[in-house]
């Protein structure tokens, strides 16, 4: 590796919350989730160029489906980098990890560009919320002090602290203390990262960044007591990590993509 190459930012992109059916012409409140991923992945590419690793973070298949996720692992070819996929509280872990596993996507543990990424499972099958059992705390644990020197961002599906919606509340990690206690003893996690709640937020937690974003698909009205969808387009995360811990990061949106969405639904 050149000095050149050392010095040059870790580029990662976050894909979140597709819901990719098995049917090509699946929709989601109206919109084209093939369609609304497509437009996002060349928006991504338009605008920032390749990324050097690919999070995918959850809710993938709206049927869980291995169609589902070949899909989204296909389109995935349009990079020329690797990627990590985690479930969420949609997908059906099995065949999720059979599909990852074929696109080599199946990895928990990153240690690339100076940083290290962990990617935790917080799905609980047939449950919207979330929850991390023992032996993820305890992967959490272990890989964080395995590499203290290095600069780390953990992601999950679920949200782990409170994000304004009230109908919401129940629906995130349910062991965020549990979470917490782990992420507070090691002062190297400058980001924890997730999708869920299909909008974007910034928050700040003891000196750690926490994020959320928006999904490839429809998007969830910031705020809102009731569940509500809003008219904004799909869109994704970018992040420039440096070896040094300091990182910018901005979410981008396919503004060109055309969609009519569902205003009237209490769910999807």
């Amino acid at each position: 590796m050149t000095t050149k190459d050392r010095n040059r930012p870790f580029r990662v992109l976050q894909l979140t919350d597709p819901h990719l059916m098995a049917d090509a012409n699946g929709e989601l409140l109206g919109v084209n989730t093939r369609d609304s991923l497509d437009a996002v992945i060349a928006q991504a590419i338009k605008t920032h160029g390749q990324p050097d690793l690919i999070l995918a973070t959850g809710d993938l298949a709206q049927d869980g489906s291995e169609e589902a996720y070949r899909a989204f692992g296909d389109r995935l070819q349009a990079f020329v980098c690797g990627s990590a996929w985690l479930a969420g509280n949609h997908d059906e872990s099995g065949a999720l990890q059979t599909v990852a596993a074929e696109y080599g996507a199946d990895r928990r543990q990153i240690v690339q560009g100076g940083w290290q990424c962990l990617l935790l499972d917080s799905s609980v099958p047939g449950q919207v919320y979330g929850e991390l059992p023992q032996s993820e705390l305890d992967f959490l644990e272990a890989a964080l002090a395995e590499y203290p020197e290095l600069p780390a961002l953990v992601t999950l599906h679920h949200h782990p602290v409170d994000v304004g919606c009230d109908w919401m509340q129940s629906i995130g990690l349910r062991n965020r203390e549990h979470f917490w206690q782990i992420v507070d003893r090691f002062p190297q996690v400058k980001i924890v990262l997730w999708g869920h709640i299909h909008q974007e937020q910034g928050l700040h937690r003891n000196g750690v960044h926490l994020m959320a974003t928006p999904s490839t698909c429809i998007q969830f009205t910031s705020g809102s007591s009731d569940f509500s969808v809003e008219p904004l387009p799909p869109g994704y995360r970018w992040f420039e990590l440096m070896n040094s811990g300091e990182f910018s990061t901005e979410v981008g949106r396919a503004n060109d993509f055309e969609f009519e969405l569902d205003q009237n639904s209490s769910g999807y």
